[in-house]
């Protein structure tokens, strides 16, 4: 009795304000000026419509919401919270350059996975810390960096990693095999997306830290830092987790806990931790060698991105009060992780096996690859190929490994619209009036693949398209190659160079040396997440993330 009587206050402490805060969400409902919008019916309490938008259950489940209630409309994300669906490109133009209006709604999530870092914050902050980094990811540093992309491409094709085999005397065992021996024998069923992470890591690492993770050279043994993203981003529960992290963006943590497993609610804080320590070793290691290096002004022997950055805060050209502190300095670090690693292998993973179905493509790509003289190719050599630039640009296209991104109104405001919408009781809006709290989804793939901008064949991958783009996609808000995959604005994607020059330099090295085929019917891969999408096969759920292709070696 004392024990209840201690915690029974509590308890009804804790639910009462679990009610006022479901009761103000259904005030603000009840309320806002969108409640007419046309949209699909939520099919439940807890998910609303997120359940149906995962690609498990329909891939083109908003294509067809499109085609039904036209290119803006209101769906249900979880708790059944209204959100506005729009892929009108006025009104995604005006969302994304008013970044004072329209701000991130992830920022509660990625607050607990990134702490400070870029992706964590807003306004003044998010300003500062950009204007330091930006030197970073300029087109200079990017050069000096091809040789890391080139020579980390280079191992994935010739590393030797462990292969479960069946012997002769059918005891089960393993066995070292190098990859290209291996395949030369025949073409080999190889799960290309976790040697791709690994190589991605490897770089991002080194790359942007000087710091040697080894990844791809570990073989079975453990990597701690490639656990905490498999962990996160490529487990066999990963649309269950990405709808986690969709609630923890939009919700606090007392009263997710109500309603979510502790254990899936400290997936968040247990990567984090994790990221913490090593961000804090980094930090303290690149200071100690800058200052034994005669301080920021001295000649930089180390051109990681963690370096640059380090060396611009630390200048005396910056006013104390205008640096990042330590807590943002270490924030990047995730930040990096995330934006240089996962997205790039989820990437180059699709465009093999784009390539692997379309044969045609491939072999174009492979020729003019060997129209190059040398093995090493500069940066500048890699960007004068142009089908390779073409199957860059339709795969980003295509396979945004980002599917979209939200945005919170901060304030009231009027949204334009380029094409009129219909609500429910038949009226025409050729705006709509944004209630402060309401939350936007920016639709990046099906703004990419929208028949209206691109053409009947929008869906398909077809690297020709580019040699003669459609005047439509001049309106999508674009901070590279007209498709919405780096986002545009103030808060484009300030590592976007970083990645084309990994990819280009990838495909350079593995189309020369790997012949791509299907391993699995095209039906068969689906994307996995809510928003940060990796591949995965239908019939092989348990396995998590993955991508097999049938690999052999190209023989000129």
């Amino acid at each position: 009795m004392p024990v209840l009587n201690l915690f029974l206050p509590l308890f009804l402490t804790a639910g009462v304000y679990v009610l006022l805060f479901f009761a103000q969400l259904l005030f603000r409902e009840f309320r806002s000026p969108l409640r007419k919008l046309a949209g699909p019916k939520s099919s439940s309490f807890v998910l609303g419509n997120v359940k149906e938008m995962e690609v498990r259950e329909d891939p083109g489940i908003t294509k067809k919401w499109r085609h039904q209630f036209g290119h803006t409309f209101q769906l249900r994300s979880v708790f059944n919270t209204r959100e506005i669906y729009t892929a009108d490109t006025l009104a995604l133009d005006h969302i994304i350059k008013n970044t004072g209006v329209y701000q991130k709604q992830a920022i509660r999530a990625n607050l607990r996975l990134v702490g400070e870092g870029l992706l964590g914050v807003e306004g003044e902050a998010h300003r500062r810390q950009r204007r330091i980094m930006n030197p970073a990811f300029g087109m200079v540093q990017i050069r000096a960096l091809t040789e890391v992309f080139l020579r980390k491409s280079v191992q994935v094709s010739a590393l030797t990693f462990m292969l479960y085999t069946q012997k002769y005397d059918g005891a089960r065992s393993y066995a070292t095999y190098g990859l290209r021996q291996l395949i030369q024998e025949k073409p080999t069923r190889i799960e290309v997306l976790s040697w791709l992470s690994r190589m991605t890591l490897d770089v991002i690492c080194e790359a942007g830290f000087d710091y040697q993770s080894d990844s791809l050279n570990s073989g079975e043994k453990p990597n701690e830092i490639h656990d905490v993203f498999h962990k996160l981003l490529h487990s066999p529960n990963l649309a269950r987790q990405s709808t986690i992290r969709l609630a923890q963006s939009a919700f606090p943590l007392h009263i997710l806990r109500f309603f979510l497993p502790a254990s899936n609610l400290n997936a968040l804080t247990n990567a984090r931790e994790k990221l913490a320590a090593i961000g804090k070793q980094l930090l303290d290691d690149t200071r100690v060698a800058i200052n034994a290096a005669g301080g920021p002004k001295a000649v930089a022997k180390s051109r990681d991105l963690f370096s640059l950055l380090l060396r611009a805060n630390m200048s005396g050209d910056i006013a104390e009060d205008h640096r990042m502190t330590d807590s943002e300095v270490i924030g990047q670090i995730p930040t990096f992780f995330i934006a240089g690693h996962a997205t790039t292998s989820s990437v180059i993973a699709w465009a093999l096996h784009s390539l692997s179905i379309n044969q045609d493509a491939q072999t174009e790509l492979r020729e003019e690859l060997f129209s190059l003289a040398t093995d090493t190719p500069t940066l500048d050599e890699l960007n004068s190929l142009t089908y390779l630039d073409w199957v860059v640009r339709e795969t980003l296209r295509v396979h945004s490994p980002v599917s979209f991104v939200t945005r919170i109104a901060a304030v009231d405001d009027i949204l334009p619209l380029g094409t009129p919408c219909v609500d429910s009781q038949g009226r025409t809006h050729t705006s709509l009036l944004i209630p402060k709290g309401q939350t936007i989804r920016i639709p990046i793939v099906d703004v990419n693949t929208e028949v209206s901008l691109w053409g009947d064949d929008a869906a398909q991958f077809k690297p020709e398209r580019w040699e003669r783009v459609p005047a439509a996609v001049e309106a999508i808000p674009s901070i590279w190659g007209n498709v919405l995959t780096f986002l545009a604005g103030p808060h484009n994607c300030i590592g976007f160079r970083f990645s084309l020059a990994e990819q280009k330099a990838l495909l350079f090295v593995l189309i020369r040396v790997f012949d791509f085929e299907r391993a699995v019917p095209d039906a068969e891969v689906r994307r996995a997440g809510v928003a940060l999408q990796s591949p995965f096969v239908v019939s092989e759920r348990e396995k998590g993330s993955q991508m097999p292709l049938m690999v052999k070696a190209y023989e000129a």
